[in-house]
């Protein structure tokens, strides 16, 4: 197995991302590599299995039923190629860093736990290989900044898979256009509708199945023992609950705030930057309420929702108020409710968004004219930045005075050493 030693080395020393660059552009088919396989990685991977302008040839996983499984859904897909003398066959991987190694591929789809991806995406750039990595983005605010420029060196392509900038019937983008050109005239407030932030895991030990690889899948955060709804045995078709520890992910405030905030920041033009202040609920046993103030005054609202004049409760999972109405919108939901009257279609001089109908269309299309895709990493670092600043909020339960230029807290050492925590030294990555 390749030493995390040996492949930095190897990394450091080679021109990688120009010929890689260079190679990817010249070929028909970009080859796919992916780490992680679980329900997410699977459903990309099956995805991308159904496009002629990719090839997968490698898989990893720290759970060899998974693995396995994965490798399988390739080979089955690929089975014509493969008699034809047109296809190798799939590459399997227990650890990523020997994917990575692999000089034929051209791009990575990262879909592991969060508290992975900002070193499987750092090793990524650092190996030559564009990236497609899920949100949020980072387990922490230090390391999104760190990825960050780790990608600007890199020099490599870089989607985030904040997919509500591209798809659900063009509804987050619709609501953003229609606040860029005044349909509600200034935002005022805007009211996210997503669950409750992260807590600390205290999760009894179980006994390691045979093919998981515990330590690996617990890599830079703290060591404890197994269990198995923080890595669900073998194949699994739901959503693990690690994202509910604070040791591995942000709860559901950066699961689905991740989207969510997203496309609030987006509309606000403020998604590369963020908040000035976090005030949270003083009473520890409330999980919604935490309002985020932004420099011109506009506020945020986690998880609390208005009725209007009728009674009813205005609720999506993004609300838009505004001086001269109120937007809602969700993946399967876009109602304008004005104060009077009605708007009619956008002028020809209307401001737009960025064009992009497919997420995983738009990383393609930009990996191969080289250029920014619809959600780069530092808009991803902006979004994940929130859902930590609001994790915080939550777990210090007082005021926090943010610099979003500076990215630190005033007045305020717990908070500001909050921003990062000190991986496992095995698995540090400098």
């Amino acid at each position: 197995m390749l030493s995390r030693r040996s492949f930095l080395a190897a990394s450091a020393a080679a021109p990688l991302v120009l010929s890689h660059t260079a190679r990817a552009a010249a070929n028909e088919r970009l080859t796919l590599g992916f780490i992680g396989v679980g329900t997410m990685g699977r459903g990309h991977l099956g995805g991308y299995l159904g496009r002629k302008d990719v090839e997968v040839v490698a898989v990893c996983d720290v759970v060899k039923e998974r693995l396995d499984s994965a490798a399988g859904m390739v080979e089955k897909k690929y089975a014509d190629r493969k008699k034809a003398g047109t296809w190798k066959g799939v590459k399997s991987f227990p650890d990523f860093r020997e994917l990575l190694a692999d000089k034929s591929i051209d791009a990575v789809v990262i879909a592991t736990p969060d508290h992975w991806h900002a070193n499987a995406a750092v090793l990524s750039a650092r190996a030559g290989k564009h990236i497609y990595c899920e949100k949020p983005l980072t387990h922490n605010i230090a390391e999104g900044r760190w990825l960050v420029e780790e990608i600007k060196k890199a020099k490599i392509t870089f989607q985030v898979g904040s997919q509500q900038r591209s798809e659900f019937a063009n509804r987050f983008r619709a609501a953003v256009e229609m606040i860029w050109n005044g349909w509600i005239g200034d935002v005022k407030t805007v009211r996210i509708g997503v669950a409750g932030p992260n807590r600390p895991c205290d999760l009894p030990t179980q006994e390691i199945p045979v093919g998981t690889d515990w330590d690996f899948w617990q890599g830079p955060a703290p060591e404890r023992g197994y269990n198995e709804i923080l890595c669900p045995k073998g194949v699994h078709s739901g959503f693990p609950k690690w994202r509910d520890y604070r040791e591995y992910a942000g709860g559901y405030v950066a699961d689905m705030g991740a989207h969510h905030f997203d496309i609030a920041q987006w509309a606000l033009k403020m998604d590369g930057s963020g908040p000035v202040e976090v005030n949270p609920p003083t009473d520890p046993k409330q999980l919604s309420g935490l309002t985020f103030t932004y420099a011109n005054g506009v506020k945020m609202i986690h998880g609390e929702f208005v009725k209007n004049k009728e009674g009813r409760e205005l609720k999506a999972d993004c609300v838009f108020e505004g001086t001269e109405g109120t937007i809602l919108v969700g993946r399967g939901q876009l109602e304008v409710i004005f104060n009077s009257g009605s708007k009619a279609q956008y002028p020809d001089a209307a401001k737009r968004v960025t064009p992009s109908s497919d997420h995983k269309q738009n990383w393609l299309e930009a990996i191969k004219a080289g250029k920014e895709p619809i959600c780069p990493p530092e808009i991803g670092h902006r979004t994940a930045t929130v859902c930590h600043l609001g994790n915080l909020g939550y777990q210090l339960r007082r005021k926090l005075k943010w610099d979003p230029v500076k990215e630190e807290f005033a007045n305020d050492d717990e908070a500001n050493k909050l921003r990062s925590r000190e991986p496992r030294a095995k698995w540090k990555v400098t």
